[in-house]
């Protein structure tokens, strides 16, 4: 059989295992600014019912657990800092409490990873954070997220997207 698909391995594994990782960390803030619970409650309930498990007949990937760890405390820790700049760079008369929580949660991972994550690539992280979005919104929304990321990942790797 020719079109058998080889098992993934190297960066490509690491990527996939971050993007998984990326979209459980979307889905956890997103539980804990609509349900309130508290971080050690998502953490325990994600790394042992949705990282890697199958859920209601959906099989998720396997995450990289420890990055998504850092990115859900990095944006709890963060958010009062963080949701500032994100106001600063949405749209005058739309600011974050207005927009859906599930952009809340994509825009506030995706800050906190363009601060604090300089072992990935800006681009690659505003890229990451626009696919989250589409699993969960229209393209609108997504264009949206990818001016907001954009603008913040200027303010935070100015060097780097300087470069081109």
């Amino acid at each position: 059989m020719a079109d058998q698909k080889k098992p993934v391995k190297g960066p490509e594994r690491k990527a996939n295992r971050r993007g998984a990782a990326r979209l459980a960390a979307v889905q956890a803030l997103y539980q804990m600014d609509i349900a309130g619970a508290g971080i050690n409650d998502i953490f325990a309930e994600f790394e042992s019912h949705w990282l890697g498990n199958e859920v209601e007949g959906d099989k998720y990937l396997p995450a990289e657990a420890a990055f998504f760890r850092d990115v859900v405390s990095g944006v709890v820790r963060d958010q009062a800092r963080l949701d500032p700049l994100i106001d600063d760079a949405l749209s005058k008369g739309w600011p974050l409490k207005r927009i859906d929580a599930i952009l809340r949660a994509v825009l506030r991972a995706g800050s906190y990873e363009l601060e604090h994550r300089k072992d990935v690539p800006g681009r690659v992280v505003v890229s990451e954070y626009v696919d989250v979005a589409h699993a969960f919104v229209e393209k609108d929304e997504t264009g949206m997220v990818n001016a907001v990321l954009d603008q913040i990942a200027r303010q935070f790797r100015a060097d780097e997207f300087a470069r081109g």
